[in-house]
């Protein structure tokens, strides 16, 4: 009951100094960094969705269609608050837009190369017999040892 008293009755309504009627919820400005932010929420909703029909698993068919459906009334609702944004005329990039609202002209096109004609194998014109000197390890690491001395050489200098 304490707490009743401390916070006030929640049902009644908050009026300021002034006596206006105080709004609960705070308004939101519009955007372009709100805008971002709708467009990354919504590009989440479309892969929870796609997780969603993928991977869940639900004792129905039914329970599967609810719960898709709960998640498409968010979506479409952060779709259409951005695409209010938009049509206000706040700017944005086309790259920041979920790929789920890209019309097919803002996707990239991609060049169709022609199939190259396969021809027959040419025969090297370097043999890669093994040679007649051996070579080791050890001239490796030599040569190794070479160039690190020469690149401090290079550096201190």
């Amino acid at each position: 009951m304490a707490a009743l008293f401390f916070f006030g009755r929640l049902d009644r309504p908050k009026f300021n100094k002034q006596g206006f009627l105080e709004d609960l919820m705070p308004i939101i400005p519009s955007g372009k960094y709100q805008l971002k932010s709708l467009h990354e929420e919504i590009d989440l909703f479309d892969r929870k969705l796609a997780h969603l029909h993928r991977f869940e698993t639900f004792a129905t068919e039914a329970d599967r269609n609810a719960t898709a459906e709960k998640l498409s009334a968010k979506r479409n609702l952060l779709v259409r608050k951005a695409q209010q944004m938009i049509d206000e005329g706040i700017e944005f990039s086309e790259t920041e837009r979920p790929k789920s609202l890209r019309s097919e002209t803002d996707t990239p096109q991609t060049v169709e190369t022609p199939p190259v004609p396969v021809e027959a194998p040419v025969e090297p014109a370097i043999s890669f017999a093994p040679s007649s000197q051996p070579s080791s390890l050890g001239d490796f690491q030599k040569d190794l040892e070479d160039y690190k001395r020469n690149r401090m050489k290079r550096k201190t200098a």
